[in-house]
């Protein structure tokens, strides 16, 4: 029984740039063909790096000219704060990224899974474990950090699943409900660009439905995803881009509200097809 409708389709080809609103895409077992195919390694203090660390990185947007593959990293276009584009293979690419983020960093595609170095985390910014991330949730003295134990382990030591540039799985579900939820307890700007999920579900039922979820198995459109653990929120949510204003009013929102936590984390156990107006089913 139908649940409700596809009603967006996203996909960022660089880790934390901003990414294209899609009419359909396929599905495949590592994800959305193309998505976070690229990230920035921070030069300054090692690692990769998202928004968490380089807000700047949130003011740039990735787009594919040409239908990306369904593995690797494929060409991309990347366009800069001044709107001027530069590709992910031009020679200048990692001087002009640099010059843009006012920060010297490196572009990456992905690299083969046992490249563990390239995945490993850089130094931190606190000496403080705690500290440190409570700066990348965006969370105060008194509110609850994410139970990191729910977690791939290797997270700990990786900034990424190595092989990938997903921060834990490879699709994230967010619905309407949930915004609508987010929207009718705070005065903030609530925005489906701050929560960056491959697709936004227009559920028909009001909270945060897909929070109940964890288990359970989806069908979007022909795709079969197998839902895993609510998404933490980071304080990439609260930053400032596009027309968006910086407001960590967010975050506090989020935590009074739905735990910190935003829609789910899934994997793929049926590849397929995924368009927008395509049915949604629980199978279970």
């Amino acid at each position: 029984m139908s649940i409700g409708t596809v009603a967006e389709v996203w996909r960022y080809a660089v880790k934390s740039m901003g990414g294209e609103c899609l009419p359909s895409t396929e599905v495949g077992l590592g994800g959305v063909p193309g998505d976070r195919a690229w990230a920035v390694r921070d030069e300054v203090r090692g690692g990769i790096r998202g928004g968490k660390k380089i807000p700047g990185l949130m003011q740039l947007k990735a787009a594919y000219s040409n239908p990306p593959a369904a593995a690797g990293s494929s060409p991309a276009e990347i366009t800069l704060p001044d709107g001027s584009t530069v590709g992910t293979g031009d020679v200048d690419v990692n001087e002009r990224l640099s010059a843009a983020l006012d920060h010297n960093v490196s572009l990456w595609p992905l690299l083969p899974a046992d490249a563990l170095d390239h995945y490993r985390r850089g130094a931190p910014d606190q000496e403080d474990f705690e500290q440190e991330l409570r700066d990348m949730f965006g969370r105060e003295p008194h509110e609850p950090l994410p139970d990191l134990a729910l977690f791939p382990p290797e997270l700990i030591e990786f900034e990424s699943p190595p092989g990938t540039y997903f921060d834990a799985f490879p699709i994230l579900l967010l619905s309407t409900s949930s915004l609508e939820t987010l929207r009718a307890a705070s005065d903030s700007v609530i925005d489906v660009r701050r929560f960056r999920p491959n697709f936004l579900l227009d559920l028909p039922e009001a909270g945060l439905p897909e929070q109940a979820w964890h288990g359970r198995r989806v069908k979007l459109g022909e795709a079969v995803l197998s839902v895993t653990v609510e998404c933490p929120r980071c304080v990439m949510t609260t930053h400032g881009f596009d027309d968006l204003p910086r407001d960590p009013g967010i975050m506090r929102t989020l935590v009074q509200e739905a735990g910190g936590s935003l829609g789910v984390y899934a994997t793929v156990e049926s590849p397929g097809t995924v368009a927008v107006g395509d049915s949604i089913e629980l199978l279970d």
